[in-house]
């Protein structure tokens, strides 16, 4: 070995760097010290458990953003236009203005007003919403949420009423059964101020997966919403599907920036904030939670590399005598340990790919081996693990284990490079 290092340091050509061609012997060689062996492997094990817990996270929390994303989108609009103090009288020149824009695929208009759900001794409050059953199913997916009966079945006049599962089910009613609608707007009578009522028949039970409206929203035709709330021709605000849901910020910009009308237009990453940066900032957290794990494995190289520079200070000294330089030394223990980590984060990221891509497999068959449900239905309305793999996550989580690794490597190559030959050989 030494005279072919010899050689090298000599000048003479060299398929690879005579760095890497001991570095790699170190990492292959059998330690006389059991210990250090034991404690790579664990490094090795460490990050490869890291980077694919990493992973599998990230990609769990991803599928919760996006099934969230789905859930909400089913009900609401991409963008929506509402006129001022709940009422927008002009909306057919309003909803032919915002077609214009190329990104908006479809309008529809509705009426939001608040009301209560009567049904013999039960009553619970709702959100009574006016629709064109027609027009709604251009900019919202509830028909296809529906679990009893048809959307369609809400015609003008016939005072039919669409019902969320769960407030259905706080009511005690189902498909043909007949419930009391309270406006709490009044009208005056001889005897006082009275509430507006009207009776309505369930037409329908839908179910999105989403508490807020599974038990708050109720579905009325929109010329019913209008009789029962005295709005005449008017609407609360005209709701628009576009091409791409994340054009949302802009387009909405556009299309307030074209209105002639004075009204108010969102879109739904304002309307649903809350929810979307809630996922966020719980996957920033578990980003940097399990990114620790990463680091605490890969900084166990630190104590691996220390002892294998005690075991190899009579090696190093003969390099040094051959003509090596410190940086030299340097790098052959910094590539000892990195290839621990390359092996750890490269096995690491195909666990990782391999497990996140199968969620819906595994966890079912783990729930079965061990006879428990992580997300009860009767509890959690995302009652699977959904997983969205993004390519770009997998790459940072392979980087920031590949750098983590390399930093661990540093201190200890530099006290490689630092011993002293004269000291290292007086006892050999």
């Amino acid at each position: 070995m030494w005279q072919t290092v010899a050689l090298s340091l000599a000048g003479l050509n060299v398929l690879r760097p005579y760095e890497l061609l001991i570095g790699l012997r170190y990492t292959r060689a059998k330690r006389r010290n059991r210990f250090i062996s034991v404690i790579s492997l664990i490094s090795v094990v460490g990050i490869t458990i890291g980077v694919a817990a990493l992973i599998v996270v990230l990609s769990v929390m991803n599928g919760f953003q996006k099934e969230l994303r789905t859930r909400i989108l089913g009900v609401a609009a991409h963008v929506q236009i509402a006129g001022f103090e709940g009422a927008l009288h002009d909306w057919r020149r309003v909803e032919q203005e915002a077609l214009r824009n190329p990104n908006v695929v479809a309008a529809a208009p509705y009426v939001n007003q608040q009301g209560l759900i009567a049904h013999q001794q039960s009553v619970q409050g709702a959100l009574i919403r006016g629709i064109v059953p027609a027009e709604e199913e251009r900019v919202a997916d509830i028909g296809a949420h529906m679990k009893a009966g048809r959307l369609e079945a809400l015609k003008p006049g016939e005072f039919g009423i669409v019902l969320g599962r769960d407030l259905a089910y706080a009511v005690g009613v189902t498909v043909g059964d007949k419930v009391v609608v309270i406006a709490p707007q009044g009208q005056v009578t001889p005897a006082g101020i009275l509430p507006r009522i009207k009776q309505f028949a369930v037409a329908g039970i839908f179910e999105v997966g989403m508490y807020e409206f599974d038990a708050g929203l109720a579905l009325i035709n929109l010329k019913d919403a209008q009789a029962l709330y005295r709005m005449d021709d008017s609407v609360s605000g005209v709701r628009l599907k576009l091409t791409d849901m994340f054009l949302a910020p802009e387009v909405a910009q556009q299309v307030a920036a074209n209105l002639t009308a004075d009204a108010i237009v969102m879109d739904w990453t304002r309307s649903h904030a809350n929810f979307f940066r809630a996922v966020q900032i719980e996957k920033r957290v578990m980003f940097i939670i399990l990114t620790l794990i990463v680091a605490v494995a890969a900084f166990n190289l630190v104590s691996t590399l220390v002892m294998a520079v005690t075991e190899k200070q009579a090696d190093i000294a003969i390099l040094r005598t051959l003509g090596a330089t410190p940086g030299s030394i340097m790098k052959i223990f910094v590539i000892q340990g990195a290839i621990v980590g390359v092996v750890g984060a490269l096995v690491g990221v195909l666990l990782g790919v391999v497990v996140a891509l199968n969620v819906e497999t595994v966890v079912p068959a783990i729930e079965r081996l061990f006879h428990v449900q992580f997300l009860a239905k009767d509890v959690y309305y995302i009652s699977d693990l959904p997983s969205d793999l993004h390519w770009d996550d997998v790459a940072t989580v392979g980087l920031v284990s590949l750098v983590l690794s390399w930093l661990a490597t540093i201190y200890p190559s530099y006290r490689a490079s630092r011993v002293n030959p004269a000291e290292a050989l007086r006892y050999e």
